[in-house]
């Protein structure tokens, strides 16, 4: 098959040769195949500059490296993660603007890299005006954060299979200690700022920080740690000699004790520290210049104009819509009684949950995969491009579970190698109700985020840096969009599944509204939770996490439901543009085959897409 590049080519060139004919022929026909061959080469250019650029990126990033499943020198290291790094970042990003804007021809180039050039464009001007902002986070909260995020790395990241990988993996264990050291030094500089989480943070993020340096070799217990039962679970699968096998063990008991004991250490003692100065204030309205930062944030994150109060009444309007889509679905299995008693109801009928046991889990799991396997088989009926990559099911690993948000998805690499992962957090079977599993495996895996990314993985026609980035709004808008186009083909056919649904979109229309509320109307932790408890079926458990990862993580929650809707308008656009031409498959290729772009780029693609159909009807 042709590819767009060079699909878009030929048809410079019949531009450029139908214009030429009319003014001289063979010599405007002369004219038009060296301007196609211009283009051709300058794009060829631009192309080559970026993917330099990509590389600049990866050599700089051992742990880059690590998550596309490249091995280097590099491989027993770690990021430069200090303020000093971060100043160096941003001239890299000046520089390359200033190269974007003198030295590139844009009416040299195809559509393909003029849309290339766009979307860099874009992000190095936003690098550029929010480095103003680059302490407004918490580099360590529940979320996300080293104190989790490292050992997480270690365990799914780093693969050993061989000896030399296992000498990476004892150094990057030894490395911890200085890694550790950049991020403490991040933290005191951002409560300097008078950025500091709030304190129900401290004894979540304490908690799993005390978890990684419990066990052996770090005390007398009879269990491993987490990191030496992953290291010598490894290993064991080496064809090494005893002697061999045991130099390796002793080295990472080493690392362990002299690397990554140290770096827990001190940044227990530093969180403890700031826990004692920690107030209850959540918004971040509470920042110096708290305001602008968010409005800044929603822009960022929603890839559009919106304002906070448009979000939050948006919010509201839409939680309105699908409460009375609910109340239909109880006439239809004859419930009686107000939306909060069917609400009570899903929440406390053990029929809708596994038992909190291994075996419940492991049903949950087997279930999961059963889901996501029957629509692998129904994909042709929605896709024209499908992923070459795997997809598999794991719970979320013990050590992190307890803080770790509901579900999520972690990227496969592009050769296949390691598959993508769904991840299920089943610490709290309470909080993963049976009728929510359909919506949630579709939303992780397939046709969700696995597909979107592998495919964005997989292209051949766009620089790296678009494979491999991301806008919130269209990653978790696709996520959204995914979790009700299953209904369209049939699925969904317990009406309890099909509330579980219009549940995780009711979750996250309520996110336009606590997001907002929180980080602009002064709510509390507290009026967060009681609007989610008060309008949905979900465990106060998910509440409290969802409330408190609005807070640590300002305007993220609002991508869902905004990106969701801008897919359907778009799509709704398009069947009443095209009416008996409009195709579906077509429609989903559109949107996957272009990487992840902003919303507003999404609607010129989807628009050129429409023109092109009604010119190729006409002709």
């Amino acid at each position: 098959m042709m590819n767009k590049t060079k699909i878009c080519i030929l048809l410079f060139s019949s531009l450029f040769i139908t214009f030429g004919c009319k003014q001289d022929g063979k010599e405007g026909q002369k004219d038009a195949a060296s301007s196609a061959e211009d283009i051709a080469e300058h794009s060829k250019s631009l192309n080559n500059w970026f993917e330099t650029q990509f590389q600049e990126e990866v050599a700089k990033s051992p742990m880059t490296q690590t998550y596309l499943g490249i091995k280097t020198e590099d491989y027993g290291k770690w990021d430069d993660i200090s303020s000093k790094q971060e100043v160096k970042d941003l001239e890299r990003s000046k520089q390359r603007l200033a190269y974007l804007k003198d030295s590139v021809d844009l009416s040299k180039l195809n559509p393909a890299t003029i849309l290339s050039y766009k979307l860099m464009k874009q992000d190095l001007e936003n690098e550029i005006k929010d480095f103003q902002y680059r302490f407004y986070n918490y580099p360590v909260n529940q979320m996300h954060g080293m104190h989790a995020e490292i050992p997480a790395f270690m365990i799914n990241m780093h693969r050993i299979a061989d000896k030399s990988d296992a000498e990476a993996y004892i150094s990057r264990l030894d490395g911890m200690n200085e890694l550790f050291d950049q991020l403490i030094e991040n933290m005191k500089i951002r409560e300097k700022n008078g950025i500091l989480p709030p304190k129900f943070v401290f004894a979540k993020v304490l908690d799993d920080s005390r978890n990684i340096i419990s066990g052996k070799p770090f005390d007398k217990s009879n269990n491993e740690s987490t990191l030496f039962a992953d290291f010598n679970s490894k290993i064991a699968t080496l064809k090494l000699s005893d002697k061999e096998t045991n130099e390796l063990v002793s080295k990472a008991e080493k690392a362990l004790l002299e690397g990554v004991k140290p770096a827990f250490t001190k940044l227990i003692s530093l969180l403890e520290q700031q826990q004692q100065r920690a107030t209850t204030e959540d918004g971040c309205w509470k920042f110096p210049k708290g305001t602008a930062f968010y409005n800044n944030a929603l822009k960022r994150t929603t890839t559009t104009n919106m304002t906070s109060d448009q979000i939050h009444e948006l919010g509201l309007k839409e939680v309105a819509r699908i409460h009375k889509e609910m109340r239909d679905i109880m006439q239809q299995v004859k419930y009686e009684g107000t939306l909060q008693d069917f609400f009570t109801y899903m929440k406390e009928d053990k029929k809708f949950y596994y038992p909190n046991t291994e075996e419940g889990k492991a049903e949950y799991l087997k279930n999961a995969v059963g889901l996501i396997d029957n629509l692998k088989s129904r994909l042709d009926e929605l896709f024209i491009t499908k992923p070459k990559a795997d997809i598999i099911v794991k719970a979320v690993e013990p050590f992190r579970e307890k803080s770790a948000g509901k579900a999520f998805y972690q990227r496969g690499t592009p050769d296949g190698s390691r598959p993508g992962t769904y991840y299920a957090n089943l610490y709290d079977m309470e909080a993963m109700p049976i009728y929510q599993m359909e919506a949630l495996a579709y939303h992780e895996g397939i046709p969700g985020h696995h597909m979107q990314i592998s495919i964005a993985q997989e292209l051949e026609d766009i620089p790296k840096f678009r494979k491999f980035g991301g806008y919130t709004a269209y990653i978790e808008g696709w996520g959204l969009y995914n979790e009700f186009l299953p209904k369209e083909i049939g699925l969904y056919n317990d009406p309890y599944s099909d509330f579980g649904r219009l549940a995780m979109e009711l979750w996250r229309a309520c996110r336009l509204v606590v997001d907002t509320g929180i980080h602009t109307k002064k709510w509390t932790r507290e009026e967060g939770i009681k609007y989610y408890t008060d309008n949905t079926p979900n465990a106060e458990s998910d509440a409290v996490k969802m409330v408190e990862r609005h807070i640590v993580m300002p305007s993220q929650a609002t991508a869902y439901k905004i990106g969701m809707n801008k897919i359907l308008e778009l799509r709704e656009n398009a069947r009443k543009t095209l009416g008996d031409k409009f195709d579906i498959r077509e429609f989903h290729d559109v949107v996957l085959t272009n990487g992840a772009v902003p919303l507003n780029v999404l609607e010129e693609l989807v628009q050129d897409w429409i023109t092109s159909k009604n010119d190729i009807s006409q002709n």
